[in-house]
């Protein structure tokens, strides 16, 4: 266990599933911690566990990240607690209902929590992060930020934006001494499948990944500094061959004039 003190890690959604296990894993590498979630009553028994087992200091906020007041009350707490040196944002809802199956409010809900809440809460950080020349940002989105065709449309969506915010920050602000991380989860046996109506021991064994095993992956992707961390993916010239296809083509994207091959007929 490292005792180093490493400041204050802020993690949402870390009643349970990914969010607890990072909770616990950073105690252990020596940060204090403010964990969010709605469920009080879990976070007091997580925070109990954790201050007994690593001696770190635990603050708990029963918040809503869905309900304004209390994400705004996050917020707060994220601008004016200068000891916060990282935010994990593991807050998020998913759904494998196709979209002519769902209902929109719910996936107003699920776009309001995966891509408003994380981005008022990363604004909120982030400015105290530059002025003290340090902090780190861990975004957790999901391979269907690349392979959206996987899941629900909206939801894919929505970590599609986690994704492409992340590499932007990271462009905008690993200069200032801020660094920013991406993780990409497969199939991570936690309650989200429960949830959405399938049960976990309905998919392939062989596709899920305990979720100890995706933080401690993802943590060893943060320590070499990775931008992009794809626990399950064995083949990483897979992922540096996809992104350098994006940056090759990326100057290209823009030009005065229509590309050749929309020509009108003739």
């Amino acid at each position: 266990m490292n005792t180093k003190h490493q400041g204050t890690a802020l993690v949402t959604g870390a009643s349970s599933g990914i969010g607890a296990v990072y909770a616990e894993r950073l105690a252990r590498r020596g940060y204090d911690l403010i964990l969010v979630a709605r469920n009080r009553d879990r976070l007091a028994r997580l925070a109990e566990r954790i201050t007994n087992e690593t001696h770190r200091s635990v603050e708990i906020l029963d918040a809503d990240l869905n309900d304004r007041v209390a994400l705004a009350a996050v917020e707060e707490k994220l601008k004016q607690d200068a000891s916060i040196t990282l935010l994990v944002n593991n807050a998020g809802v998913g759904t494998h209902t196709p979209l002519l199956d769902s209902n929109v409010d719910a996936m107003t809900r699920l776009i309001d929590l995966n891509v408003t809440a994380l981005t008022r809460l990363t604004y909120a950080a982030v400015p105290g992060f530059v002025a003290r020349g340090k902090g780190a940002i861990i975004n957790i989105s999901s391979i269907v930020a690349i392979s959206p065709e996987t899941l629900n449309g909206v939801y894919g969506g929505s970590k599609a934006f986690v994704l492409a915010f992340s590499q932007s920050l990271h462009h905008e602000l690993s200069a200032k001494g801020i660094q920013v991380q991406a993780v990409l989860p497969g199939a991570t046996a936690t309650d989200f499948w429960e949830v959405g109506g399938l049960p976990l021991e309905h998919l392939p064994k062989g596709i899920v990944m305990s979720a100890e095993d995706m933080v401690d992956a993802s943590l060893t992707g943060f320590d070499r500094g990775e931008l992009v961390t794809i626990p399950a993916l064995h083949a990483g010239e897979e992922w540096d061959a996809y992104e350098s296809a994006r940056r090759t083509m990326s100057p290209h994207l823009s030009s005065s004039i229509p590309a050749s091959r929309y020509a009108a007929d003739r």
